[in-house]
């Protein structure tokens, strides 16, 4: 059993960090402690589509990019409304659980509350990203294996 006291002085020191989140084993226990909730998607209001706009042209992004971002997808066809999903944190994207196996979901897969749609790596930790939300995939947004930033989006989501 880890001690309280040893406990508090880590969260002590995780807030006086720029780290966003840890985790510790010591005899058999593992204590993780994060300031970043993990293991939900947070959805951003629904996207809508430009009409007429200029071919290659993006929509500003919800949240600055880091220089040498990739660029935002293209909308979604007019008059569409969509939600995205949107990254709780800085790491690496992973569609599938591991490099053999299936991706969670993809384009037109039917998605409702508690489904994995993703896993995030940070510091090591695989985080899956649950949806919060019910309805179809209509755009997977990253590329399996690429860094992500925190309010990055993830994931078009057509609700109907």
């Amino acid at each position: 059993m880890i001690d309280p006291a040893f406990i508090e002085r880590l969260i002590r020191a995780l807030d006086e960090s720029g780290v966003d989140s840890l985790e510790i084993e010591r005899g058999g226990t593992r204590v993780r402690l994060a300031k970043t909730p993990t293991g939900t998607a947070s959805v951003a209001v629904p996207h809508h589509g430009a009409p007429g706009g200029a071919a290659g042209s993006t929509p500003a992004p919800a949240a600055p990019a880091a220089p040498g971002a990739p660029p935002e997808p293209a909308p979604p066809a007019p008059g569409r409304e969509q939600l995205e999903i949107t990254s709780p944190m800085v790491g690496t994207f992973f569609r599938a659980p591991a490099p053999d196996a299936p991706p969670y979901v993809q384009t037109g897969t039917k998605i409702g509350p508690g489904d994995t749609l993703c896993i995030i790596e940070a510091m090591k930790l695989m985080n899956e990203l649950e949806s919060e939300v019910s309805g179809t995939v209509a755009e997977v947004c990253v590329e399996n294996a690429q860094p992500v930033e925190f309010g990055q989006v993830l994931f078009r989501v057509d609700p109907r």
